[in-house]
């Protein structure tokens, strides 16, 4: 029996919300660990004041939620995944805004409670990530063709770009 799967779901890497599952699963469990029970990487902490570390959480994690929120709904306005590419917006300013706010999310959390394992953790995420948009951007610049790869120049991967012409 075949699964259905979402529109779209031909431009994603196939059983990608396992990684959208798995992925947090392991990094929290670890950031809790270590920041709770095991205590082996987490002496930044003693260092840098709490209200601080709350700040940068909320603030980092504000933005997260702005560009997962906004990235949501110029995607998925229409039950139909568009027939073109898509410039304007947040994807105006950066290729994969819901991936960065994802990323950011687990950025605010390393920032509330520092733990050097967790940052480790984070970089397989990010590399994780990285290969599923590489995987997503094949397929778009095989769907789109040089409308993508004029795209691709123009909008950078995953750090946005505010003073964009």
């Amino acid at each position: 029996m075949e699964s259905k799967r979402h529109k779209g779901a031909d431009r994603e890497l196939p059983h990608a919300h396992i990684y959208h599952a798995l992925l947090p699963v392991i990094f929290w469990v670890v950031w809790f660990l270590d920041i709770q029970f095991l205590q082996i990487s987490t002496f930044l902490n003693n260092f840098i004041p709490l209200i601080i570390r709350i700040v940068l959480f909320a603030c980092i994690f504000a933005i997260a939620l702005i560009f997962i929120s906004k990235s949501h709904n110029l995607l998925f306005k229409s039950h139909e995944p568009p027939n073109h590419v898509i410039t304007t917006g947040i994807l105006g300013y950066v290729r994969n805004p819901m991936y960065l706010g994802i990323l950011l999310i687990y950025i605010s959390l390393i920032f509330l409670c520092i733990s050097l394992i967790s940052i480790g953790v984070f970089i397989v995420v990010f590399l994780v990530y990285n290969w599923m948009v590489n995987f997503e951007e094949n397929i778009l610049e095989a769907k789109f063709g040089e409308e993508y790869r004029i795209y691709q120049k123009s909008v950078p991967k995953w750090i946005p770009n505010p003073f964009k012409n």
